[in-house]
């Protein structure tokens, strides 16, 4: 259980056809981009990935997918997080099978818990595989912080849990999930969930990024993270100072997932920006936006 996570994996936008089938070949050529780009990693049915807007069936259907496509080249992170502590054992379960590296769990979600509950929901989860497994915070999302002491509390309980996705918009946060978790497990790797918080992270002491701007402009990221390990500041400072223009995307639609899509359509990328309902389309004048802020950064050239 020595495997470590770190550097930049991007949670990967589900790629689906018209009629909201899986789109196999674009996720196959998502993922190639991907890797091409030297992400460290690929984590599919993640927010992004619409897991909550899935079946139990889609959600095997895309890990047996996804971990075929990716196959073998990177580590692949499967979300298994569910309302129900079964269906996440069920879901964890079948990414092992499948040959996935690690496991990502949300907590529940829309009940808070109490301390007892959310023991034994990440425990159950734990204890059904061999894998390791990320917990994963959005608080914003699940209405229940995993703070520093709770994550503290499991990762002693759970030799298996070895990171965590922090998708909280707070340095403050991350540095106090750094600074209590790494003295007691050196090896656990803190990643932030917003782009703008990858450098700080890393000067933290944490371990990387897992953001959605690395769906369309993997470089910046990557590019960043290579800097730091080469301790070359300077140029990581120029690319952070285009990475922290990206997150005003993300107000521009509610929820901003078509528009990641989008940008990766921007890219070159074979997307449809088709999501699974709720979620709509993009407006155009949100779509506008979008290409307009890749221009101004470079990322697109005309």
């Amino acid at each position: 259980m020595n495997k470590k996570f770190r550097g930049i994996i991007p949670p990967v936008s589900s790629t689906f056809d018209a009629n909201g089938n899986i789109d196999k070949p674009a996720l196959q050529q998502v993922a190639d981009f991907l890797i091409e780009k030297g992400v460290n990693g690929l984590f599919y049915l993640g927010t992004g990935g619409e897991f909550s807007q899935m079946t139990v069936r889609q959600r095997l259907e895309f890990t047996e997918a996804a971990v075929a496509a990716v196959n073998y080249r990177v580590p692949v992170l499967i979300g298994v997080g569910s309302t129900s502590t079964d269906e996440a054992v069920q879901l964890a379960e079948y990414a092992q099978t499948c040959g996935a590296d690690g496991v990502v769990a949300i907590n529940p979600y829309y009940w808070k818990v109490g301390s007892a509950n959310l023991d034994d929901y990440y425990h159950r989860i734990a204890a059904s595989v061999s894998l390791p497994v990320i917990l994963y915070n959005f608080p914003d999302l699940t209405g229940q912080d995993l703070s520093p002491e709770i994550v503290k509390r499991l990762v002693l309980q759970n030799e298996n849990i070895v990171g965590i996705k922090d998708t909280i918009d707070s340095v403050s946060h991350l540095r106090t999930m750094i600074n209590t978790i790494k003295p007691v497990r050196p090896d656990f790797s803190v990643f932030c969930g917003y782009d703008d918080h990858l450098l700080n992270t890393l000067l933290l002491g944490g371990d990387g990024a897992i953001s959605a701007s690395a769906n369309f402009s993997p470089e910046l990221s990557v590019g960043i993270y290579t800097a730091f390990q080469e301790n070359d500041l300077a140029a990581a400072a120029v690319l952070n100072k285009k990475l922290l223009q990206l997150p005003s995307l993300y107000s521009l639609e509610t929820p901003f997932v078509s528009l990641i899509k989008y940008a990766m359509q921007c890219v070159g990328l074979p997307v449809n920006t088709y999501c699974l309902p709720p979620i709509l389309e993009a407006s155009e004048d949100a779509k506008r936006k979008v290409r307009e802020l890749l221009l101004a950064q470079g990322i697109l050239k005309s």
